[in-house]
């Protein structure tokens, strides 16, 4: 079953890879680069074989919270929206920095659950990605966390994986009419197409 799965994920042409903040983060002490640098190596091997990506990517917070000295995460939600803005600007640039060295371009693609919600909002942001697609650059997207008015709208990257696993839905391995989400299920080391 799963080696059905890995031809079925080996042939899918668009990608949408989502590391959440428990992926990304050195256990909560900012961004483990090391992790960065080895997911993007396998993702400039995909790209480089003509497949599109897309990255859903969490972690501002957390390097927000290093670059301020913070040990505790706060509980404030203008404290988490301070630490977001600071650690978005490390977490653009580590990604950025990552893909670089493999001759990859990258865009900062921030949105809200406003801009999914409203009709033209989301096809300009369709169009946006198409078009990022089209030049090869990789959209890094997170949620703009500096703008929520509500604690639970932070870190909720898995809304986005699946809200653009929706629209790629015709590069996925299945689609469900009724969920209307895709299915695709990759170990948390994620493997290439040989």
């Amino acid at each position: 079953m799963f080696n059905k799965n890995r031809e079925q994920l080996g042939a899918a042409h668009r990608w949408v890879v989502k590391i959440g903040s428990a992926m990304i983060t050195n256990e909560g002490q900012g961004l483990d680069n090391l992790s960065i640098d080895a997911w993007v190596a396998q993702m400039a091997e995909l790209h480089q074989s003509g497949r599109e990506l897309l990255l859903v990517t969490s972690g501002a917070v957390a390097e927000g919270m290093k670059r301020l000295g913070w040990r505790q995460r706060p509980t404030a939600l203008a404290d988490l929206q301070a630490a977001a803005a600071v650690g978005q600007m490390g977490l653009v640039q580590a990604w950025e920095s990552a893909f670089e060295r493999h001759g990859i371009q990258t865009a900062q693609v921030l949105l809200t659950h406003e801009d999914a919600a409203d009709r033209q909002r989301y096809l300009n942001i369709r169009n946006t990605l198409r078009t990022l697609l089209r030049l090869r650059v990789v959209p890094v997207i997170n949620e703009n966390d500096t703008v929520p008015s509500r604690k639970s709208a932070l870190a909720t990257t898995i809304h986005w994986a699946r809200w653009w696993r929706i629209w790629s839905r015709r590069n996925c391995m299945s689609y469900s009419p009724i969920s209307r989400a895709c299915t695709i299920k990759i170990p948390v080391n994620f493997w290439m197409p040989g």
